[in-house]
């Protein structure tokens, strides 16, 4: 018994401590002023960071497109590159950090980052547990919003999913701990503040974008108290949008609607937590052609960063198939990262030219085997077809 109470102090003081943080965190958010403007800015920074496993192969080549596109810029001095390394899953072990403060030192250096893929271990593997680099980038830099669109024009799909980003189930992930042998406690953070900021973006974007509805998915019927309050904020934010329809779903019945080809067409914008929408947003990426097809954004007020919604794949580099990784998430991301900066007719060219691409032409086809194109060749074949647009 003696054992159990100090096991049970133990554990008091540990989720104490995270308590302290997340109101440090909740005070931080209170402070904060508004989104860069990248119009005033002289030059925008435009950090590059491969990560690992096919992250490389599939940034260099999306970095390629993007510098074809921002050709021009780049030659003014409106537009700079920089070269991010150190995000392999080997360095990250060796100086034991998510993101090594080195690597941390030139990400906040730059205004907006394209992101390869990066390994997370997980337990059993035989890595040290160290923390997602990307929800240790995401909290980092406060990228509270994570927005992954997808659409299968055929099929009358146009989602845009916005999860939040820095909360939820992720927030202290790696900050659970064994209280004895017997029990094991994770936990699962909302804010107020953090609910406000991605509910007011997500209505913000449905509204620019003519989308006409909001869905808010939540499990709150059983977690009622986070939950619960993520959908009391959600919907404060949609009264100050009446011209917004809004409908609630939970996170289990959302999962079996985007398969029911009658009433999936009804979806537009989603709006998550953070477990969910990385759930969701995962399936609904399968009626576009796959995870490897999909980009998305990470949005804070001061910096932004893009990737793949995919893993680094390191099943592919060990059997040599890495070459032959599919670029599109990558690219998908560069259409949002040319949106968010203002270059939107380019961002807007972009697209049209993977539509071309991966829906209407398809004269190559990426497999992931030497049963298709390259990497390389693929995105040749995008910047032929920019060309000619």
């Amino acid at each position: 018994m003696d054992n159990y109470k100090e096991n049970l102090d133990i554990a008091c003081q540990k989720f104490r401590a995270i308590l302290e943080k997340q109101l440090a965190r909740v005070e931080d958010m209170k402070s904060q002023g508004d989104f860069t403007d990248y119009s005033k800015l002289d030059v925008i920074k435009i950090g590059v960071c491969g990560g690992d496993g096919i992250g490389p192969t599939i940034t260099a080549e999306a970095e390629k497109v993007l510098k074809f596109i921002l050709a021009d810029l780049e030659d003014e001095g409106k537009v700079e590159f920089v070269t991010i390394d150190g995000l392999t899953i080997e360095n990250r072990i060796e100086k034991g950090k998510a993101i090594p403060d080195d690597v941390m030192e030139k990400l906040k250096s730059c205004d907006v980052i394209l992101k390869g893929p990066t390994t997370t271990p997980q337990k059993g593997d035989g890595m040290p547990n160290i923390e997602s680099a990307n929800v240790a980038m995401r909290k980092a830099l406060d990228l509270f919003a994570n927005i992954r669109p997808v659409k299968v024009p055929e099929e009358g799909i146009n989602w845009v999913i916005f999860r939040e980003n820095t909360e939820g189930g992720y927030a202290v992930g790696s900050s659970g701990f064994n209280v004895t042998e017997d029990l094991a406690v994770d936990f699962t953070i909302t804010t107020k503040q953090g609910s406000d900021r991605i509910a007011r973006l997500a209505y913000d974007y449905a509204r620019k974008n003519n989308m006409g509805r909001v869905s808010l998915v939540t499990k709150a019927n059983v977690i009622k108290t986070t939950d619960g309050n993520f959908l009391e904020d959600c919907h404060k934010v949609a009264d100050l949008y009446p011209d917004i329809v809004t409908d609630e779903w939970y996170a289990d019945i959302m999962t079996a609607k985007l398969v029911d080809k009658k009433r999936r067409r009804d979806f537009k914008v989603l709006l998550l937590p953070n477990l969910y929408g990385d759930i969701i947003s995962d399936e609904a990426a399968e009626f576009q052609g796959g995870v490897g097809t999909a980009g998305c954004a990470n949005i804070g007020k001061k910096y932004a960063m893009f990737e793949a919604i995919h893993g680094s794949a390191p099943r592919m580099v060990k059997e040599g198939r890495a070459i032959y990784a599919d670029p599109c998430s990558m690219l998908r991301a560069c259409v949002m990262l040319l949106n968010h900066i203002g270059y939107t007719d380019r961002g807007a060219k972009l697209e049209r030219a993977l539509d071309i691409c991966s829906f209407e032409e398809k004269k190559i086809t990426v497999t992931g085997r030497d049963t298709g194109a390259t990497c390389s060749q693929f995105g040749e074949y995008v910047m032929q077809t920019l060309k000619n647009l």
